[in-house]
């Protein structure tokens, strides 16, 4: 039995359970023409090679997942990072607003020397906050656009465990099959 995990962004984990169905035993035929040896040859080359493809599935799969962790965590870091540069820029500007609010205030209570620098201040504040404003606009769209890749991810990761599942289950379905006609072949020589 093989376990995988998958992470959906937000921490909790889903595990999801591949059984491998194991060979069936052979039976140990007493030596026969050329034909039936060459069957048995094969067979047992159809045993190794879908044992080698589940095991190639299983380190894929495992890849697939650890590469998807890694990508998740870098992008999960720099939204935090983005987010934090934008708060702080936030609140510098708060903090330079209100603090050009006072000096608007007193400069407006005398005679106003600077008033031309105070405007030109101000308009720069507003500037600012336009650009700040697309920008958390952004950062919004980003985490949408990364929650819609998340979700089409694990989905084509569940549709791919089932495909896996199933192809499981027809190698053994065929491997029985091969069984019985073996012994049925080997039966009727042993008639001869």
């Amino acid at each position: 039995m093989t376990q995988s995990q998958t992470n959906d962004g937000a921490g909790a984990g889903a595990v999801t359970t591949v059984e491998s169905v194991p060979p069936q035993p052979q039976s140990q035929p007493q030596p026969q023409p050329q034909q039936q040896s060459n069957e048995m040859v094969l067979h047992t080359g159809s045993l190794s090679f879908s044992s080698h493809m589940s095991r190639e599935d299983e380190e894929m799969t495992r890849s697939a997942l650890s590469a998807f962790r890694a990508k998740e965590d870098e992008i999960e870091k720099r939204r935090m990072e983005v987010r934090e540069r934008i708060q702080a820029q936030l609140g510098r500007v708060e903090q330079e607003t209100k603090r050009l609010s006072t000096i608007r205030e007193e400069l407006e209570s005398m005679a106003d020397p600077m008033r031309k620098e105070v405007s030109v201040v101000r308009k720069k504040i507003d500037s600012v906050n336009k650009e700040l404003k697309p920008l958390g606009s952004t950062v919004q769209k980003k985490e949408r656009e990364y929650k819609e890749a998340l979700d089409t991810f694990n989905e084509k990761n569940r549709e791919k465990v089932q495909l896996i599942t199933k192809l499981m289950e027809l190698v053994g379905e065929s491997e029985k099959l091969r069984m019985i006609k073996l012994e049925e072949l080997s039966k009727s020589i042993e008639t001869v």
